[in-house]
């Protein structure tokens, strides 16, 4: 019997942990290592990057992860495939061999292009997917549009596994990095690569597709979302282990962890990961087939290891999902610390002296949240109750519609040391753009994946 293909999650966002990737790399015996680190607003955020300084706009912790990386994996002849290309690969790819130059190995890097779509947004101005409260809109009635990408699918990967194989005169690194890829299709395409499924097998891909969904976000199906003390107990939560799957040429898989780490992979993870983001279960629409969950079964086999079966598919959409974002105006917005006996009672009464303040400043009429956190900044005054806290941090957010304005509700925050209620203290003041998203539909025409081949020796 042939050996299962082993792939593991190496990231489940931008911001999480590098360790985990590190021991999956070392000692998990597994064929390819996926970072899936890009969110709707990430990559307008790397496109404004981007535009401050063309050599950037890939992810931040890149060059960091790849360092920590690439040794076990080219030791071990791992496959490395992200989207911490974001909105700049070709810059990506580049600094990933500069790390892999530095660290004496050598590597090979397939560079995809072609997510971006907004020359085709701007001029096509097509309808958003959600409509507003003034009925539909348009792309390009959002205001300055700062990028739009689609998601593409498995199918833009292949080529760039292809291309890697193909160059394998020599050992090292194997590095696809690419941008706007829906999620699971980042670890549907090594799958379909290395058994040879056709794009057509729908059933297949829908298996393959459930794999990458479960295994998308990292630590959260193997407990590192769901504790709950007392009602869902994780241990070793301080070291949860990134998970991995086990799966066979028909698509069968076994989800994993390594042995002494900590979380837990069991049925309530998985149904838990399982229902995340999903609508229509037996309708979950990706680019490269219309997947079926409806019958998935998880059956524990052990400790940490749950089958995963019962996925299909049916033919992909005709139309391909893309992020757009645009500028939204500007977020001010200041905070501070009431303490002690009286502490709401202060904390409330600084929220009033700073609303007859904005009134003042003519800012009385802008979109707010003012709010005592601890109390109710997360459901509202109904459910704070009478609830009398020891500590309270009050915060005011004001949507500006300039950097200046916005830096003025910080400064009314701060003022209070002096001008407001007794005993304020541990201010903070931050000004922000706004980089607000929406989704639009485009032909699958309107995108056009390219592969570069860029390689370094030791």
């Amino acid at each position: 019997m042939a050996q299962p293909f082993r792939i593991g999650a190496g990231a489940g966002y931008s911001g999480d942990r590098i360790d985990p990737a590190v021991a999956l790399a070392d000692s998990g015996r597994i064929d390819a290592l996926v970072f899936e680190c890009l969110a709707e607003r990430t990559i307008a955020l790397a496109q404004l990057r981007r535009s401050r300084n063309p050599a950037h706009g890939y992810d931040p912790l890149l060059e960091t992860r790849m360092r920590a990386v690439l040794p076990a994996c080219a030791r071990h002849g791992v496959t490395v495939i992200t989207n911490m290309g974001a909105a700049n690969p070709q810059a990506g790819g580049a600094a990933v061999l500069r790390v892999a130059q530095a660290l004496g190995l050598p590597a090979r890097v397939a560079v995809v292009t072609g997510d971006d779509v907004l020359p085709w947004v701007s001029a096509n101005n097509p309808p958003l997917m959600e409509a507003g409260p003034q009925g539909q809109t348009h792309a390009c009635e959002l205001g300055e549009l700062v990028s739009a990408n689609a998601y593409l699918g498995a199918d833009a990967l292949l080529p760039a596994l292809q291309a890697l194989d193909a160059a394998a005169a020599r050992p090292g690194a194997k590095i696809v990095i690419t941008g706007r890829v829906a999620d699971p299709a980042l670890f549907l395409a090594p799958l379909m690569y290395h058994f040879g499924w056709r794009a057509d097998d729908w059933p297949l891909l829908g298996r393959g597709l459930l794999v990458g969904h479960l295994l998308e976000c990292a630590a959260q199906v193997s407990g590192g979302y769901i504790a709950d003390p007392g009602h869902f107990d994780v241990p070793g939560l301080h070291d949860v282990g990134f998970p991995l799957a086990e799966v066979d040429a028909q698509g069968l898989a076994v989800i994993t962890k390594l042995a002494g780490t900590g979380g837990r992979v069991d049925r309530l993870t998985c149904t838990a990961q399982l229902l995340y983001e999903l609508g229509d279960p037996a309708r979950y629409l990706q680019p490269d087939v219309v997947a079926d969950f409806s019958q998935v079964c998880f059956t524990e086999l052990g400790a940490d290891r749950v089958s995963a079966t019962g996925a299909g598919g049916s033919p992909r959409p005709e139309m391909l999902k893309a992020t757009v974002a645009y500028r939204d105006g500007w977020i001010g917005e200041g905070q501070i610390s009431y303490a002690g006996p009286g502490a709401r009672a202060r904390g409330e009464l600084a929220l009033q002296v700073l609303a007859k303040r904005l009134d003042r400043l003519g800012l009385g009429d802008l979109e707010r949240r003012a709010e005592l956190v601890g109390v109710d900044a997360m459901h509202g005054p109904r459910l704070g109750g009478d609830r009398e806290p020891y500590e309270v941090r009050l915060r005011l957010a004001l949507r500006c519609g300039s950097p200046d304005q916005a830096q003025l509700i910080g400064q009314e925050v701060e003022a209070l040391y002096l001008n407001g209620p007794a005993g304020g203290g541990g201010v903070t003041q931050t000004v922000r753009e706004v980089i607000a998203a929406a989704s639009v539909l485009v032909p699958r025409s309107a995108v056009s994946p390219q592969v570069e081949l860029l390689e370094t020796g030791a």
